[in-house]
C-alpha cells in the first residue's frame, strides 16, 4: 500500500504560546484555540474527594492527603525513592523508580502533600507506585470538578495543557450553529454546555456515561463532528459537479457487441450498475463513483461496458490495478472478450521490455489506441493519454491520494476524466455514508448464476497431514487445490523462504502430483507462466503468497488451504476464500491455524467460518479493526473521525448528512464558520 506523507508544516505560536510548545502541540493537532477547545479528554479522576489512607482499597485509584514523615533513597532491590505519608488514620508508602531531584526536595519531611494513585499491597503495607503529587496548605478547598486526562506528546505536562485549554474556554464565545429545532430532536445540549461539562465535569456526573461516551455533551460532540465530515465530503462532491468532463452518451455499437458475445447474461445487479454508470458518464461532469461488490460478483464486466461507452465515443480509457498479478489478469480478460471486436489494448507494466513498452507508449501518446491496463506504470511521466475520458481504479483503497490524482491528472486540455473506483471489500453503509459521502455508490449485491457455495473448515496445525491427505484426494480425482503461505510482515525474506520450504515439503508429501510456485519476487513472465499452467490444467497444486488474494479465476480449483490463518485480516481470508467455488465443483476453504490464539485472531476466524457474505463480513471486520484502518485512511484523504463511533453512533449518520444537506444550501456562511471550527488549515486534506 503507497504510503501519503502529508509535508512538514513549520509550527507558529499564538497569543500565549510561543514557537517551541506551538511546534509541540502541533504533534497533536493542535494549531490554536479552537483545537485546544476540540482537544477532548481521553479519561477523569476524581481529586473532588479525599479518601483517609485506612480507608483506602487496594486497586482503587483514590486520592489521599497527609504529612511526609521521612523520605530517602533505598537501592536495593533497585534505586528508588520511598517516602511515608501519614494522615490521622493512618500510614501510606509512596514509591518513585524513575525520579528527579526536584522531587525529591517536594517530598521532604514535614511538607503536606495530596497523593493520586492506585493503593495495593506492598511488602511493608500499603503503597502506590509513582502517584501523582500536590504540595497542599492545611485545610485547602478541593477541586469543585473531575481531573480531565488528557491526550499529550512528550514536553507538553498535564498541567500544562489543562492551563492552555481552561484559557480557550475563557474566550469561548457562546456560538450556536446548529438549529434549535436539531437540539431538541436529537436531546442535545449546546456546543459551549458541551465543551464545558466535557472539560470540567461537575463531581455529580454520572461516571459511567462519561468513561462510555453516551453523555449527551459527548453525543452533540460526536453529532456535530459527524456532520462536519458530512459537509466537507458534500462540499467536495459538488465542487465535483462544476467542473467540465467529456459527454459520452451511451452509443451502444461497441457495448452492444461486447453483451452479444458474452457467453454469459448480466444479473440484475450488474444491468442497474451500468444503467447508473451510463448516465455518469453521459453527463458534462466528472463522474465519481465507487463500485462495490463482493468477491466473483462481476465488477470487471461492468468496468469493460462503461471503457467501451469512452471508446465508441473516440475517447481513451485506463485501467489500474495495484499489483501486476491482477492487472495482467485484467488485460488477459479484457483481452479475450474484446480482441474478437477487434479492439487493442495496451497493457503497461514495470516488466514489459522496453521496445514493447515504446511502442505502446506511441500508440497511446498518439491517440491510436483508446484502451491502456496496467499497474502503477501507468501513472508515470512518459505516459501520454491525450483523450483520456474514464479512469477506472482497482481496489482503489490501495492507492493513495496522489496516485489516483496522477491518472486523473493524464487528461489533457483542461478536462477531468470520469472516474470509476472498484473495490471488492464490500463497504458496510454507516462507513459508505460517512468517508465515501463524496462519491456516488453503486452495489453489486447479487451473485452470477452457477457459484458454488464454499465450505469453510477450521483445522488445529496439528492435523496439517490430514489437509496433505485431503489434497491429494482432489488432485487425484481430477480437481486442482492452492496453498496459500502465511502472512510474515516483518520479512520479506523469510515469508519467501516459507514459501520455497512448504514447496519443497508438499513436493516430497505429494511425489504424483504436478505443483507450481508463485510469489512477489518472481520476474512478471516466470509468474505469468506459472499462472496460465495453473489455469490450463497443467498443475494440480499451486502454492502461493497472497499474490493470487485478488484476480485469479480459475474455474476447477476447489480447494484452497491457507496456512497460519489467524495472520491474515477477515478481508484477505474472504479474498482468498472467493479464489475457489468459482466452477460446478463442490469446494471447500481450510484455515490452518496455530495455537494459542489472540482474541482479535479468534474473532476473525469466527466470522470467517460462520459467515459467506462479504457485506457481513465487512461489517464485522469493520467492528473488530475501527474505520481508520479498514477504509486505509492515511489513503483516503478524508477527514477522521476522532470522537464519533460508527458502531456506536450510526444512528447520528443519517440525521448529520440530512442536515449537512440542508445547511449547504440555505446557511453557507454558518457552514463556513461551522467547518472552521473543526477543521481550520486542514481542509486540504479533502479527496480532491
Amino acid at each position: 500500500m503507497a504510503s501519503e506523507r502529508k509535508p512538514a508544516r513549520v509550527a507558529t505560536g499564538w497569543p500565549g504560546v510561543g514557537a517551541a510548545l506551538a511546534t509541540r502541540l502541533a504533534k497533536l493537532d493542535i494549531r490554536g484555540p479552537d483545537d485546544l477547545r476540540l482537544h477532548l479528554p481521553l479519561r477523569y479522576e476524581d481529586e473532588t474527594r479525599l479518601t483517609a489512607i485506612a480507608d483506602a482499597r487496594e486497586g482503587e485509584a483514590v486520592q489521599v492527603e497527609g504529612e511526609v514523615v521521612s523520605s530517602e533513597v533505598v537501592l536495593r532491590p533497585r534505586r528508588q525513592l520511598v517516602a511515608r505519608i501519614r494522615d490521622d488514620s493512618g500510614t501510606l508508602t509512596a514509591r518513585w523508580l524513575h525520579f528527579y531531584p526536584a522531587q525529591q526536595k517536594q517530598l521532604e519531611p514535614g511538607r503536606r502533600l495530596r497523593l493520586f494513585g492506585e493503593v495495593r499491597g506492598g511488602f511493608f503495607g500499603d503503597e502506590m507506585i509513582h502517584p501523582r503529587v500536590r504540595p497542599v496548605a492545611a485545610g485547602e478547598a478541593l477541586p469543585t470538578s473531575l481531573t480531565p486526562i488528557y491526550p499529550t506528546t512528550a514536553g507538553v505536562a498535564q498541567s500544562a495543557l489543562r492551563k492552555l485549554i481552561a484559557r480557550a474556554l475563557e474566550g469561548l464565545a457562546d456560538e450556536e450553529y446548529l438549529p434549535q429545532a436539531v437540539l431538541v430532536e436529537l436531546a442535545l445540549p449546546t456546543f459551549t454546555e458541551a465543551l464545558r461539562t466535557l472539560h470540567r465535569p461537575p463531581p455529580e456526573i454520572d461516571p459511567a456515561a462519561l468513561e462510555s461516551r453516551t453523555h449527551p455533551a459527548w453525543r452533540r460532540i460526536k453529532f456535530e463532528e459527524l456532520l462536519v465530515q458530512q459537509l466537507s465530503l458534500r462540499r467536495a462532491y459538488n465542487a465535483r459537479r462544476t467542473r467540465n468532463a467529456p459527454v459520452l452518451p451511451a452509443r451502444g455499437h461497441l457495448s452492444g457487441a461486447l453483451l452479444a458475445s458474452l457467453p454469459f447474461g448480466l444479473t440484475g445487479a450488474q444491468q442497474r450498475t451500468v444503467a447508473e454508470i451510463a448516465a455518469d458518464l453521459a453527463a458534462a461532469h466528472p463522474m465519481q463513483r465507487l463500485l462495490q461488490g463482493d468477491v466473483g460478483a462481476g465488477k470487471t464486466v461492468v468496468a469493460a461496458l462503461a471503457m467501451m461507452q469512452a471508446a465508441e465515443n473516440g475517447y481513451q480509457a485506463a485501467l489500474m490495478a495495484p499489483t501486476e498479478i491482477l492487472a495482467e489478469q485484467h488485460y488477459l480478460k479484457l483481452q479475450a472478450w474484446l480482441a474478437p471486436l477487434g479492439i487493442e489494448i495496451a497493457w503497461l507494466s514495470g516488466s514489459r521490455g522496453k521496445r514493447e513498452r515504446s511502442a505502446a507508449l506511441a500508440r497511446l501518446g498518439s491517440g491510436e489506441v483508446l484502451l491502456a491496463v496496467g499497474t502503477h506504470a501507468l501513472i508515470e511521466d512518459p505516459v501520454a493519454l491525450p483523450r483520456l475520458a474514464l479512469a477506472v481504479v482497482d481496489e482503489q483503497h490501495r492507492f493513495g491520494v496522489r496516485q489516483r490524482l496522477a491518472l486523473r491528472d493524464k487528461a489533457s486540455g483542461g478536462s477531468h476524466p470520469h472516474m470509476l473506483m472498484m473495490s471488492a471489500t464490500p463497504i458496510p453503509r454507516t462507513l459508505a455514508m460517512t468517508h465515501y459521502a463524496d462519491l456516488d455508490v453503486s452495489v453489486l449485491d447479487e451473485l452470477p448464476p452457477g457459484r458454488t457455495p464454499v465450505v469453510t473448515r477450521l483445522v488445529s496445525e496439528a492435523r496439517r497431514d490430514d489437509v496433505v491427505a485431503r489434497i491429494r484426494d482432489a488432485c487425484v480425482g481430477g480437481r486442482q487445490a492452492y496453498w496459500v503461505c502465511p502472512l510474515i510482515e516483518e520479512s520479506e525474506a523469510l515469508q519467501l523462504q516459507t514459501a520455497q520450504d512448504t514447496f519443497e515439503t508438499l513436493s516430497a508429501s505429494l511425489p504424483g502430483l504436478r505443483i507450481g510456485l508463485v510469489h512477489g519476487r518472481l520476474k512478471s513472465a516466470e509468474k505469468s507462466q506459472v499462472m496460465a499452467e495453473f489455469a490450463a490444467g497443467r498443475l494440480d497444486l499451486l502454492v502461493a503468497t497472497t499474490v493470487i488474494e485478488v484476480g485469479v479465476d480459475v474455474p476447477n480449483a476447489s480447494l484452497m488451504v491457507i496456512e497460519h490463518a489467524e495472520r491474515f485480516g477477515l478481508a484477505q481470508l474472504h479474498q482468498l476464500r472467493g479464489r475457489v467455488g468459482r466452477g460446478t465443483a463442490e469446494s471447500a476453504c481450510v484455515l490452518i491455524y496455530a495455537h494459542p490464539l489472540s482474541e482479535t485472531a479468534r474473532a476473525r476466524l469466527k466470522v470467517i467460518y460462520e459467515h459467506a457474505d462479504g457485506f457481513v463480513i465487512a461489517r464485522e471486520d469493520l467492528r473488530i479493526r475501527g474505520p481508520g484502518e479498514f477504509v486505509g485512511a492515511r489513503q483516503s484523504g478524508v477527514p477522521m473521525l476522532r470522537y464519533a463511533d460508527l458502531e456506536q453512533d450510526g444512528e447520528l449518520i443519517a440525521p448529520a448528512r440530512a442536515l449537512a444537506e440542508r445547511m449547504l444550501a440555505h446557511a453557507p456562511e454558518r457552514t463556513d464558520r461551522l467547518m472552521s471550527r473543526w477543521l481550520a488549515g486542514r481542509l486540504g486534506l479533502l479527496r480532491a
